[in-house]
């Protein structure tokens, strides 16, 4: 059966402003951009049910090659029927190659021309993953968006390093799309997005958006952004990076998730994030809200009988007040974490919400000014004003 399409068409691009709306159509819907994508990292966004994700305004998800290679193997979760039929989700899927663990698992790898070599997490058994083997295990995963496998080099702001890890990038992007045509390219259903690296040199980075797209795929991402480098350098890399990328395919920064990343990147032209800070900061019992960061283990919830944000319309908000909330972290009980989970994926996917609208209406900046400074505060009930 033939699939559908991948297409990505901009719907709204303000005069004189890199933002923009558009619609991105996959085999599993359509995902209007700007988007957040929630991490699901071992084929499940902790601790939420896949139906209160779409609830909380999720269109498109991510999970991981490298961790569902280890567990349960790429062949397992096919013969189970994919992602999708494995996760439970309807929507499109994008899965990470593997290529941020070359960074975030140095500890326990060798990396070398023809790929890298993990110490397994779970055995200690060696794992080599190739720019070929990451496409195959992607096929088998059945995600509707498959990443190419690059280096994320351990320090952005060391040239040298950068340089080497931007150039093999380069050759394991080559590797990786002969790969996904043998096996079929998109005629499986399945777009393949390359990497661009380059770190926080604004020459690197040129030479690795021209090299990435000299392939004509269907999207394209920046990697090595937000892995140790200042705020300062993490804008000016993606403010000089997005631009070049083409105007009609989808853009998508990988690994950014707070409310300051999403004003700042969309401003530059960026549609697609992720990260795992709404989940992780749920199941840490710190959550997001309208009137700023808040920690529910602060003694200051305990008596608290409103909400936890009377704007929020989640379940966290509208059945429970802010101190049972509170209860629940401090004793322990997982329903803590998932409520507050779930609150922080509605506060972000409404928040992108606004930022689309505020895009197609020429508002964004003003948008940032009426948000950010409430939600960036930190927040505890009976104060005066943000300690």
């Amino acid at each position: 059966m033939t699939q559908p399409p991948f297409a990505f068409q901009v719907e709204s691009c303000p005069p004189g402003q890199k933002a923009r709306t558009g619609l991105f159509t996959t085999p599993h819907g359509v995902v209007q951009t700007p988007a957040f994508m929630p991490v699901g990292t071992r084929a499940s966004i902790k601790g939420v049910m896949p139906r209160e994700v779409a609830e909380a305004g999720a269109s498109m998800i991510l999970a991981n090659t490298l961790h569902l290679a280890l567990r349960p193997g790429p062949e397992v979760v096919r013969k189970l029927g994919g992602l999708h039929r494995m996760m439970d989700w309807q929507g499109p899927i994008l899965t990470d190659s593997g290529g941020y663990q070359v960074f975030s698992m140095a500890d326990v790898n060798r990396i070398r021309e023809d790929g890298v070599t993990f110490r397994s997490v779970v055995d200690g058994s060696a794992m080599h993953l190739t720019p070929e083997r990451a496409i195959e295990i992607q096929c088998d995963l059945g995600a509707d968006v498959i990443m190419a496998f690059d280096q994320c080099p351990a320090d952005p702001l060391k040239r040298d390093d950068v340089a080497v890890a931007t150039e093999r990038t380069h050759r394991w992007l080559d590797r990786c799309v002969t790969r996904w045509q043998e096996l079929g390219g998109l005629d499986r259903g399945q777009a393949l997005f390359g990497i661009v690296q380059g770190g926080c040199f604004e020459d690197l980075r040129r030479a690795s958006v021209a090299a990435v797209t000299s392939h004509d795929l269907v999207g394209y991402a920046l990697g090595g952004i937000s892995v140790g480098e200042g705020r300062a350098a993490i804008r000016d890399a993606f403010a000089f990076a997005t631009p070049l990328l083409p105007v009609n395919k989808p853009r998508y920064l990988m690994g950014i998730g707070t409310p300051v990343d999403f004003f700042d990147a969309v401003a530059e032209g960026a549609d697609l994030f992720d990260c795992v800070t709404p989940t992780r900061h749920g199941r840490n019992h710190q959550g997001f809200t309208s009137r700023g960061r808040v920690n529910l283990r602060n003694l200051a919830w305990a008596l608290e009988t409103g909400p936890l944000d009377p704007e929020c319309p989640c379940p966290a908000c509208t059945r429970y007040p802010a101190g049972a909330l509170r209860h629940l972290c401090t004793v322990g009980e997982m329903l803590g974490g998932t409520l507050l989970s779930i609150h922080n994926l509605y506060f972000f996917h409404s928040l992108m919400a606004r930022i689309r609208a505020a895009v197609a209406a020429g508002r964004l900046a003003e948008l940032r000014a009426e948000v950010l400074p409430r939600v960036e505060q930190r927040f505890k009930p009976g104060a005066a004003e943000a300690e």
